[in-house]
């Protein structure tokens, strides 16, 4: 399991844990009820689950089911996107396409080629391009989203100059009209 800011344990069979949550600390355990700290950092949450469950059973309880689930992992989707904002990771291996697909599709104006994912911290991040025209960016490993990841989707040339060409249009258009206006003036001035 990566390191995940807080996770929610659900036991029963007495345990008394139904749907309390458990921060997961900085040393990749989680301090649990009679059992103490667990450590959960590389598990995976099918794993982690099978390891606090065996050690219930060992310790405390006859059958405790174990569910654990991720509460606070987040990604930030900015660029054109129909739906900007925050997302939560909500299961194990969530892909950069399922979460293009939870947030709405690109817009018209993406550029598919170049889709950034930016991980790591503000003094060192890392910038993986992936270009969603190819069908292996589907399969690319990198394309796996992780907490704290942003994805930056880029707009493309066509759309780049269309935008150019209309803020240039909207500066000449006044001065074009102001130059009309002159041009009637002074055609009707000296008549």
């Amino acid at each position: 399991m990566t390191r995940a800011p807080a996770t929610n344990a659900g036991g029963s069979g007495g345990g008394g844990t139904a749907g309390q949550t458990f921060q997961v600390e900085d040393d990749g355990t989680v301090a649990l009820p009679v059992i103490g700290h667990v450590k959960v950092a590389g598990l995976t949450r099918p794993e982690a689950a099978k390891q606090i469950e065996e050690l219930y059973r060992t310790n405390l309880l006859k059958d405790p089911i174990i569910e654990l689930k991720i509460v606070n992992l987040k990604v930030t989707i900015l660029g054109e996107i129909k739906g900007q904002g925050n997302y939560t990771l909500t299961k194990d291996r969530t892909t950069l396409v399922e979460m293009i697909g939870e947030a709405g599709g690109l817009t018209d104006k993406a550029n598919e080629a170049n889709v950034k994912i930016i991980r790591g911290d503000q003094k060192n991040p890392q910038v993986t391009e992936i270009n969603l025209r190819d069908i292996q960016s589907i399969n690319d490993p990198r394309a796996i989203l992780q907490s704290g990841d942003v994805i930056y989707i880029a707009q493309n040339k066509r759309a780049v100059r269309n935008d150019k060409l209309q803020n240039l249009s909207v500066i000449t258009q006044p001065v074009l009209l102001l130059l009309n206006t002159a041009l009637i003036i002074f055609t009707l001035s000296h008549r």
